[in-house]
């Protein structure tokens, strides 16, 4: 049997998913870094949904700039234990004299109780969401994404403004936000328009931006990510045919956040400067290049349990199945975009990596009549909405919305 090791996630590993060798972002990081550091030495920084991938990234890029106090909020007590070890483990140690971890939901009543008892914040960093399409699946599934995404997020706002927060706030968002196919893209949308939109937040925070940014090359839950975890398992890889999207390295995805949140101006969102024809990847090519970085030939299938049984076989031989799969599950589409119908984007002066988006607003009332309908659907004793009653008040809400229900779904999926 052909021997072979899987490697870690590296910038070697991450350049297969991006095709690039260097950030795309660090030259402008670079230009930014006395403004960025400026904004955050010295000041109160808080950072919520700090545990997963993206957050965990920024928060390390955060503690750099030697802030008065960080302190880190994720419902993940295992992720956090891990963010806090790598920070100390980092040379030099982690140059913050106040730095917490507290494993708290964002939008519980405990959160209000630190946002109520701690001084204000002076920069608030968003990273919590559900943000995979397989969590449309059915109307609990959805319910949660809903909640966690935007009723919770509606709490918090207020709680920080009560608290007397003044500052920078900053929440990131989604290429699937941009002329949604998804109802997590449209939750994503809806998430714009709850931290952006006056009829929502009636005492509005003074500064508030976004990101919309690409597929984060390996990074947890992602497709990517998954391979890695197959070949651990001696499982088949799978990619979805004919499927293409932009891929940034968990470094470029800092910093974006990182130019995103300490941008000048308010209500904008920050989009990558890529190129469709030459940025737009190919599912099936990412996976057919790490398997070639890892000296293996990609076998294809389209049978499961034929890529499944021949694991053995194909190893003996060099090779490794690959299951190529139609795209027929309910919101998925063939490439994605950062730029929706009806928007703008605009470059940014001294910055040649990212683009503005001025924040389009919602249909009149549309909010708040969502917000009312998704607060009594999640009443306790209210009988549960079906899935095709949340498509219909989603759509209502973001009438750019353009959802194909196949009655397929990703966990129908390897």
């Amino acid at each position: 049997m052909t021997a072979w090791k899987p490697l870690g996630i590296d910038s070697e590993i991450a350049a297969l998913a991006t095709g690039r060798q260097t950030s795309h972002f660090a030259a402008d990081v670079s230009r930014r870094n006395g403004a960025i550091g400026a904004a955050l030495e010295g000041r109160r920084v808080m950072v919520v949904g700090a545990a997963g991938s993206i957050g965990s990234a920024t928060t390390a890029r955060l503690a750099g700039f030697r802030p008065a106090c960080l302190h880190v909020f994720d419902q993940s007590e295992n992720n956090l234990a891990e963010l806090t070890r790598d920070l100390r483990g980092q040379p030099g140690g982690l140059p913050v004299a106040d730095y917490r971890s507290l494993p708290l939901d964002y939008g519980s009543e405990i959160m209000g109780m630190v946002l109520r008892d701690l001084p204000p914040y002076d920069v608030v960093l968003n990273f919590a969401a559900l943000k995979h399409v397989r969590s449309e699946k059915d109307p609990y599934s959805l319910l949660q994404m809903l909640d966690t995404n935007l009723f919770k997020h509606v709490r918090f706002l207020s709680w920080l403004a009560e608290s007397g927060f003044r500052g920078r706030y900053f929440a990131v968002s989604t290429d699937k936000a941009a002329n949604p196919t998804s109802l997590m893209g449209a939750s994503k949308r809806l998430m714009e328009h709850v931290i952006f939109s006056p009829e929502v937040m009636s005492a509005r925070l003074p500064h508030v931006t976004s990101a919309r940014f690409a597929n984060v090359a390996f990074s947890d839950g992602s497709l990517p990510f998954g391979y890695m975890n197959r070949l651990r398992k001696r499982q088949p890889l799978a990619a979805p045919r004919d499927t293409r999207r932009y891929f940034v390295s968990l470094e470029e995805a800092a910093e974006i956040c990182l130019l995103a949140a300490f941008h000048d101006h308010d209500r904008d969102i920050l989009v990558p400067h890529l190129s469709s024809d030459v940025d737009l990847i190919p599912m099936q090519t990412v996976a057919e290049g790490l398997l070639r970085h890892l000296g293996l030939t990609p076998a294809l299938y389209e049978d499961e349990a034929a890529a499944v049984a021949a694991i053995d076989q194909e190893l003996a031989q060099g090779r490794y199945p690959l299951l190529l799969t139609p795209l027929d599950t309910s919101g998925e589409k063939p490439y994605e975009e950062f730029v929706g119908l009806g928007e703008i984007a605009s470059g940014i002066e001294g910055l040649d990596s990212v683009l503005s988006v001025a924040y389009r607003g919602h249909v009149p009332g549309a909010m708040q009549q969502f917000l009312s309908v998704l607060g009594a659907a999640l009443s306790r004793g209210h009988t549960t909405p079906s899935k095709a009653d949340l498509v219909a008040m989603i759509a209502a809400a973001v009438p750019e919305l353009h959802h194909n229900e196949t009655g397929r779904n990703l966990d129908q999926r390897l």
